[in-house]
């Protein structure tokens, strides 16, 4: 599925991957997979999460307790910055970062690195999240993985937030969220729309 760099003019160039999905699809856990093969290849490998991410500092981690080591920054620029000096770089929640990540991304892939970036890409209302659809636009590859909806055994693509707070950013697990399929989160939708 994922093609080797190719080079042009003495010049070498990276790539974008875009993992993209609902809360419980496997985002992270693909993420980690992709990053522990090109650490296999002894490629340099840096890992990175948003400041706003507050549950776990010093690695991401799936939902079935796979981790891997992270670095937590605070803005796009420090992604470059550091992510600069490396051969393959992963950022987890991407969707928490400015929409300055799209061009730092494309700045590194200019630059000969591999980014790979996993996020949510719809936010609690079934709307595109932040810099994901811009990200995506750009990307060479995306890859949209699936949950599964525990009232329809369906394929579930919506994050439905099962509590009132409104805020578009809630970091939260399953006491916060449920992964439903399109029928079931429309119809969840519509009867918290009547009741307000």
């Amino acid at each position: 599925m994922f093609l080797e760099n190719s080079v042009h003019r003495n010049k070498q160039f990276g790539s974008i991957e875009v993992i993209c999905g609902s809360m419980f699809s496997g985002k992270t856990e693909e993420l980690i997979r992709r990053l522990k093969r090109a650490k296999i290849a002894n490629q340099k490998i840096q890992i990175f999460k948003p400041s706003l991410d507050s549950r776990n500092n010093e690695y991401i981690e799936s939902h079935d307790k796979n981790r891997i080591k992270s670095l937590t920054v605070k803005t796009s620029y420090d992604v470059y910055d550091i992510g600069k000096d490396f051969d393959v770089i992963g950022i987890d929640e991407v969707q928490f970062f400015d929409d300055e990540i799209v061009s730092v991304c494309n700045s590194l892939a200019n630059n000969g690195v591999r980014v790979i970036a996993a996020g949510l890409d719809m936010d609690y209302l079934g709307n595109p999240f932040g810099p994901m659809p811009n990200l995506m636009a750009i990307a060479e590859y995306v890859t949209k993985v699936h949950a599964i909806c525990s009232k329809t055994g369906n394929i579930a693509n919506y994050s439905y937030r099962k509590n009132k707070e409104d805020s578009i950013i809630l970091i939260g697990e399953k006491d916060e969220y449920e992964a439903l399929s399109r029928e079931i989160f429309y119809e969840k939708m519509d009867s918290k729309n009547k009741k307000t």
